[in-house]
């Protein structure tokens, strides 16, 4: 960090358009900057048509190479740490999935992030009228990213209808309460790694090191693993957990209890991130000082 601190008051929260007042009219707001910044992935898209071509292959190129994986590993057992062939491709699809959605926005607006602050423009995006975390969170969409979404709702839809267990209901709601959790842990982990950038110049390859993490752990489940490194992939670096938990409710192996411990986990990950970005803009001196 350089410098002094600039004149606005960085921590103050979400500003609200003039005429907008209320939660609703927040809501409203931060719709339309998501949109506003959808719009400009998918006009970069169609700039750079070959990005989506490139996207298709390597996302072919990887689901086959996982699948190799599973039936190499299945010509020799019919089960896995008590998961099923059927199970685990469900969980490669989940993997996908998640994988997709942070490719989407999240890690690219990290990176721009942890850029803005090293090179000082990201006093810009401090100074707009809207919620400092969710514009830093949002500014880069890369649309070649939803072939990996679409992938994986495809294996999900294929090994979900192969899995030997019926879905009620209660078990779909479960599948998308966890689902949503799971990206609210990763996406809180992520932005805590990324807000450590406010203190230290270069952490390019500190999202390189967790999306590394994430490709190799996150495809297995975490049962499989011994005790201490579960632990570890649960509380300290939760990217095997973000993904087994979707897919155990989607498999119908899930427990309510569960469901509700994973809701509150992704809780408290957002709750603790959102408290050390706000630490973070407290100690942030600008450029401009």
């Amino acid at each position: 960090m350089t410098g002094g601190r600039v004149g606005a008051d960085w921590t103050s929260g979400p500003r609200v358009a003039p005429g907008e007042g209320g939660l609703a009219g927040l809501v409203r707001h931060d719709l339309r900057i998501l949109r506003t910044y959808l719009s400009l992935g998918v006009l970069n898209l169609v700039q750079y048509r070959s990005d989506f071509v490139l996207s298709v292959v390597n996302a072919v190129i990887t689901l086959a190479t996982q699948v190799l994986g599973l039936s190499v590993i299945f010509s020799r057992t019919t089960d896995l740490a008590g998961w099923g062939v059927y199970d685990l491709l469900v969980l490669i699809g989940v993997h996908f999935l998640i994988g997709g959605v942070l490719g989407l926005v999240v890690r690219p607006s990290m990176e721009a992030m942890m850029e803005g602050i090293r090179l000082g423009t990201f006093d810009f995006t401090l100074v707009k009228p809207a919620d400092s975390q969710l514009l830093a969170s949002v500014q880069v969409v890369r649309p070649q990213a939803l072939v990996d979404v679409l992938v994986g709702l495809g294996v999900v839809v294929f090994g979900v209808t192969r899995v030997q267990a019926s879905l009620s209901v209660v078990d779909v709601v479960l599948s998308l309460l966890t689902l949503l959790c799971g990206l609210v842990v990763v996406y809180s982990f992520i932005l805590a790694l990324s807000t450590m950038a406010f203190w230290f110049v270069r952490l390019d390859n500190v999202l390189v090191i967790f999306q590394s993490l994430f490709g190799e752990a996150g495809r297995w489940p975490v049962t499989i693993f011994p005790g201490w490194l579960r632990i570890v992939l649960t509380f300290a670096v939760p990217v095997a957990f973000a993904v087994t938990v979707p897919s155990e409710a989607l498999t119908g192996r899930l427990s309510l209890t569960s469901a509700l411990s994973a809701a509150g986990l992704a809780l408290l990950f957002f709750a603790a991130s959102r408290w050390f970005w706000f630490f973070a803009l407290r100690r942030y001196t600008g450029a401009s000082a």
